[in-house]
């Protein structure tokens, strides 16, 4: 295809604004030209993504997957295009659009008011689209934490487990026990053992405030799991135990591509070194901190100005091949010989090539990031519209490696949403030995799902550097120990 002509969204425009819908008193020129620029802004912000610099290049480079559509549909009208779960038909997608336009125009007469009702799909609605994390569950899940109340965690979980089972793959699996026998829970790993392979996500000092950075790492110490740097460096006085025995030093330090931090210091401070080639929520978007969360503390841990926005641009300016990578890991491991090497990669079709290959380069241990996770401080773009789930890519890696006789080599880990003690079970079948948790953690200290994360101003002192939000902060290490305790024993009762 060669042109768009996207009539229906400029009679919709003009028709809001003969009928004064739209602020600011325009022409309808003037709208349609502001429309136009919007839509070329998206574009190049795609194109841009996925390191494309041509429209021809652009053009049938069959770069995207299709999740829950059916061959049907992708042979039709996306030939060639990946699509390995099928899904929805024309027959399903032409009655969801009646559907839509009956809510709108209604064809009867209705108690209810005319118009599209919130959708909820940006903000949690009651009636709207499902989300994982939701009002009643982070509410249950911070009483848990705080009171020990084993019952709030209990409604959590059933409440998460609702939710996941109405927007994501592994909500759609479920455990068939007919032919086996319960293993005596004395017999079951303790929950002290599990805790020591869970780890808290790639969350810069920047992205999070130091009271939530610190209070993670401390926390995941005391546990003995790994806490992650992020891609924003860590200052060398949190290496130091306090006075009560705790450490603030996170045990996984991160090596992106923006290399903020990153120093000699840094890499021998380490039982992990991670290399990011993507983000599980962005793929093919490099990192972005806006320069009013850019602090004098941030700019001296990052190297970098206060007030100067930073962005690590989407590939490794030194990583073009997998021998590039080898080279990576090969100097990773000459400046910490006793830290393992990581990489994170994301899910997607072909991600078990590619962890196949990161295994022959010798790294220790890979990483399957799913596209639910992130902070929010990404564009919405990136939220919604990117990545693929971690469970797809982590069957796919496993498999791989083990087809290739290179499971035995590595570690794998995944994260993206995880939530309960079933989430992590099913990652153990899919082939996981290691799990990251990021958004859970930080609600059990104090997130109230704001999604105010890249805006500087949230309430409850985490994704903000402002002194006086920050002062909000109420977390504590030990909430965050209550959660993972929880987190573990469902998981040595799952059934």
């Amino acid at each position: 295809m060669d042109a768009i002509n996207p009539y229906l969204a400029m009679d919709t425009l003009v028709k809001l604004n003969s009928e004064n819908l739209l602020a600011g008193g325009l022409s309808d020129e003037e709208v349609l030209e502001n429309y136009k620029h919007a839509i070329d802004d998206g574009i190049l912000k795609v194109m841009s993504k996925m390191g494309i610099s041509t429209l021809a290049s652009y053009k049938g480079a069959q770069i995207f997957e299709a999740l829950g559509v059916d061959n049907s549909v992708i042979d039709k009208c996306f030939a060639g295009t990946a699509s390995r779960i099928k899904g929805i038909t024309f027959e399903y997608i032409s009655q969801d659009a009646f559907t839509l336009h009956d809510r709108g125009f209604p064809t009867r007469s209705t108690i209810k008011p005319k118009g599209l009702p919130e959708s909820g799909e940006y903000h949690w609605r009651d009636g709207g689209e499902a989300h994982v994390n939701e009002p009643s569950a982070v509410a249950n899940i911070q009483d848990a934490v705080r009171n020990k109340n084993e019952r709030a965690y209990e409604a959590y979980a059933k409440k998460e487990h609702e939710a996941i089972r109405n927007c994501t793959l592994r909500g759609l699996l479920d455990f068939d026990f007919s032919s086996s026998h319960p293993v005596p829970i004395d017999q079951v790993e303790p929950w002290t053992e599990i805790v020591r392979r869970f780890c808290t996500g790639a969350m810069s000092y920047g992205s999070i405030s130091l009271e939530a950075h610190s209070t993670l790492a401390v926390a995941m110490n005391r546990l003995g799991g790994k806490s992650n740097t992020g891609e924003g460096g860590e200052d060398v006085e949190r290496s130091r135990m306090s006075d009560d025995g705790d450490s603030m030093r996170s045990a996984i330090k991160q090596i992106a591509s923006g290399r903020f931090g990153v120093t000699s210091y840094y890499l021998a401070d380490a039982d992990e070194l991670q290399i990011k080639m993507a983000q599980g929520a962005k793929p093919g978007e490099g990192g972005e901190l806006p320069g009013y969360k850019v602090s004098a503390s941030i700019a001296k841990t990052r190297h970098s100005t206060e007030g100067v926005g930073l962005i690590s641009p989407p590939p490794h300016h030194d990583i073009y091949s997998i021998e590039d990578l080898k080279q990576l890991i090969y100097d990773l491991k000459c400046a910490n010989p006793r830290a393992r090497v990581s990489v994170k990669l994301v899910s997607e079709v072909g991600v078990g090539i590619i962890a196949s290959g990161v295994a022959k380069a010798k790294a220790d241990h890979i990483l399957i990031s799913g596209h639910d996770g992130g902070t929010g401080a990404a564009r919405w773009t990136g939220i919604k519209y990117a990545g693929l789930p971690w469970e797809l890519g982590l069957a796919e890696t496993h498999q791989t490696l083990v087809l290739n006789d290179l499971r035995g080599r590595v570690v794998v880990q995944t994260d993206g949403q995880l939530k309960t003690g079933r989430d992590i079970a099913i990652a153990c079948l899919l082939g996981a030995e290691e799990w990251g948790f990021a958004t859970a953690p930080l609600i059990s200290m104090g997130c109230v799902y704001n999604r105010k994360c890249h805006t500087n101003k949230c309430p409850a002192g985490i994704a903000t550097q402002d002194p006086q939000l920050r002062a909000q902060f109420r977390g504590t290490p030990e909430h965050v120990i209550n959660f993972f305790y929880y987190l573990s024993n469902e998981l040595r009762l799952v059934r």
